[in-house]
């Protein structure tokens, strides 16, 4: 997942809502997002090389996202990141609890956000300690929360004018489809080539190789029923149901 933006309790109908793109190579096998068979109340998408999930949400409102850190000069850790959401998902910790505990020097650079309908916490292996977040909208793409890379910068504020528009999700999507890529001169220099860079620097990635394969808009209402809608993607960025 290379972008996530998140509205917590700002909203006063929808204390959670989620607008996210999941970037990756289109040759990583993944299934689109549905229930688990080991808990059928975790709905969310599945890393089929890993095994674990960039994003997922258990029906009394327990939702978990990641995206990586892009820093292509460091080694690769010796778990996936997706185990991190899949374990709190299938788990029963508190968000709190689980992001003191968990082991991040075992993972690649992450960027890890727990939610219950209680509270909702941020933890980096990048970033100090884990903690927990008052309301707010905050984004994270590959380095940090709220780095102000151009493309978050954008998005953030598109997203908090978006909010008026719910229950409908066309605004969402409109921002997450966006394919624009950066000047050059505001691009971050994260150690891949400049030409990854501009790719990278657009909210909807398109390549023939990687780019944003899914789409997500997650809402937990106030009553705690939550809506997900996922659009997917394929080389080039066509859509593929």
């Amino acid at each position: 997942m290379c972008l996530i933006l998140i509205a917590w309790r700002v909203h006063p109908n929808y204390p959670l809502v989620v607008a996210a793109n999941r970037d990756e190579f289109y040759q990583r096998p993944s299934a689109a997002a549905a229930r688990w068979s080991e808990d059928p109340r975790v709905l969310a998408g599945r890393d089929l090389e890993a095994g674990g999930t960039w994003l997922g949400v258990r029906d009394e409102g327990r939702f978990a996202a990641v995206t990586n850190v892009r820093e292509p000069a460091m080694a690769k850790g010796v778990r996936s990141r997706g185990h991190l959401t899949r374990d709190f998902l299938l788990g029963d910790r508190t968000p709190g609890g689980f992001a003191k505990d968990a082991e991040g020097g075992l993972y690649s650079g992450f960027n890890l956000l727990l939610a219950d309908q209680a509270e909702l916490w941020y933890l980096s292996n990048r970033d100090g300690d884990p903690r927990p977040q008052g309301p707010g909208l905050y984004g994270l793409s590959n380095r940090l929360l709220d780095t102000p890379w151009p493309k978050l910068v954008s998005a953030k504020a598109r997203f908090a004018e978006a909010l008026a528009s719910l229950p409908g999700k066309d605004a969402m999507f409109n921002i997450l489809a966006d394919p624009e890529t950066a000047p050059d001169q505001t691009l971050p220099s994260t150690g891949v080539a400049l030409e990854w860079e501009r790719l990278l620097s657009a909210i909807f990635v398109q390549s023939d190789r990687y780019g944003t394969r899914a789409s997500t808009v997650l809402t937990r209402d106030r009553h705690g029923a939550i809506q997900w809608e996922e659009r997917r993607f394929g080389p080039g960025g066509q859509p593929m149901e």
